[in-house]
């Protein structure tokens, strides 16, 4: 149950003018770090009521934030460096040989690759099917003709859109937006189910339609009959391009027979990866292999480094506004910022059943503007009890409504800082990809919203 007392405090709309600051100047395409760090300063004097504490919680949420992206770091890093190495070898283009005769065409590529990404993140979750993604099909559909931004919009919408929130299978979310809800996960898992399809169906079809021309005027870039004009296939490059796919659907079986999931799961594809480089590097490079390794881990972590750099301090200040806030500012600091907005509007605006689903869906998408998405389903879940109780309206369609936008808002498809992992997987800039998502995500939420009304 939220607090009906909540009161808002000037460090409450400090912060929102902060986030209204933000958005506006990457809206206007300049660079915003200046403004975080402002923002962030500002803050902790707000909060802390002393220079020194605004001083100390521009570092501490640059520590915090650096700290929640570290293992994304890390896998992208690994992943990026397995690539460099099988670049050199000349094992990726073996490996694209018999794909290219699946992905025979741009637009049957962004389904595929997609449909695959759906699919590995309802196993894995999203974080470890991006760098497998990553490793092994994107640098096919790439070579096949389609777009890297196009690419990533595939891999976002399907994997940290419609799997992240319907999550059906490893049923993270869902436990979380029931228990806050006070009902079952199975009752939100199947009354919020036409709700998750509407979402994810529009959502993707929206985005193929709107982005139709631009996907089949891609060209392909690998010819299979190019192979036999290539100098012969030395032994360290077919191997590499045998094993490593085979190695990572080891992985797969592995991760599903032993129940891995989530940080395990993302730790089994990055120990993989470099183990695989290292493999690669002596058997292509001998005598020269420790130089290799050197070299190709170092591109990975500067690559990873360089995408991530930024993002760390956009992300130190969005986690002001989520749980993150008591470990930049203390445990005096109980709630995020934007969670006691989402709180305050609730309490003070007059609801009927349709008011209540357009409450969640805005609860979703102030809570999800820390990047995570699942930060605010405890507020979403508890919001969820008390509008469904006060207003005689559906629990389940009502907790499903705020898991879905704070999901596809915060947990990767248009807040840019969380689409960094799969900005960096396909070296597109994030902020590009979220505008590209923008219009699609917002018909799926206006779709979702009016089956919403129905079920309500």
């Amino acid at each position: 149950m939220f607090d009906p007392y909540l009161v808002l405090t000037p460090m409450h709309y400090l912060y929102l003018i902060g986030v209204i600051v933000i958005l506006s100047t990457m809206v206007l395409r300049k660079d915003t770090l200046l403004v975080c760090i402002g923002f962030l300063f500002l803050l902790g004097i707000a909060g802390l009521g002393t220079l020194t504490g605004g001083i100390m919680t521009v570092f501490n949420a640059i520590l915090y934030a650096s700290r929640q992206f570290m293992e994304i770091i890390v896998t992208i890093a690994l992943v990026i460096s397995l690539s460099r190495c099988l670049k050199d070898l000349g094992s990726d283009y073996l490996m694209m040989a018999p794909m290219s005769k699946i992905m025979t065409s741009p637009s049957i590529t962004w389904w595929i690759l997609g449909v695959i990404m759906l699919v590995f993140s309802l196993f894995l979750w999203p974080s470890p099917a991006v760098a497998l993604v990553g490793a092994i099909i994107f640098p096919f559909a790439v070579k096949a003709g389609l777009d890297p931004l196009l690419a990533a919009m595939s891999m976002n919408l399907f994997g940290h859109g419609i799997a992240l929130s319907y999550d059906f299978v490893i049923q993270g979310a869902p436990a979380i937006s029931a228990g806050a809800a006070s009902i079952e996960t199975s009752a939100l898992l199947t009354e919020g189910r036409p709700l998750f399809l509407v979402m994810g169906i529009v959502t993707v079809f929206s985005a193929y339609f709107l982005n139709r021309k631009e996907i089949s005027a891609c060209c392909p870039k690998l010819y299979i009959q190019e192979l036999p004009e290539r100098e012969p296939v030395d032994i360290a490059s077919l191997f590499m391009a045998i094993v490593t796919p085979l190695v990572f659907l080891a992985d797969i079986v592995l991760m599903i027979a032993l129940n891995l999931k989530g940080t395990e799961a993302t730790s089994i594809i990055s120990g993989t990866a470099i183990l695989l480089m290292c493999i690669g590097a002596i058997l292509g490079f001998g005598i020269h292999s420790m130089e290799r390794v050197t070299f190709y881990i170092t591109e990975g972590f500067l690559f990873a480094i360089r995408i991530f750099a930024p993002v760390i301090i956009i992300g130190a200040f969005f986690f002001l506004g989520g749980d993150g806030i008591s470990s930049i500012m203390g445990d005096s600091f109980q709630r995020g910022i934007m969670n006691d907005w989402a709180i305050w509007m609730a309490h003070n605006t007059p609801l009927n059943k349709y008011m209540a689903a357009v409450l969640q869906m805005a609860a979703g998408c102030l809570t999800g503007l820390d990047g995570s998405g699942f930060s605010g389903l405890p507020v979403t879940g508890s919001l969820a009890n008390t509008f469904g109780t006060a207003v005689g309206a559906s629990v389940p369609v009502l907790a499903s409504l705020g898991q879905i936008t704070s999901i596809f808002i915060g947990g990767g498809t248009l807040i840019p800082w969380g689409l960094v992992p799969v900005a960096a997987i396909c070296n597109v800039n994030p902020l590009e990809l979220a505008r590209k998502n923008l219009i699609p995500v917002i018909i799926g939420f206006l779709a979702t919203f009016v089956v919403a009304c129905f079920l309500i």
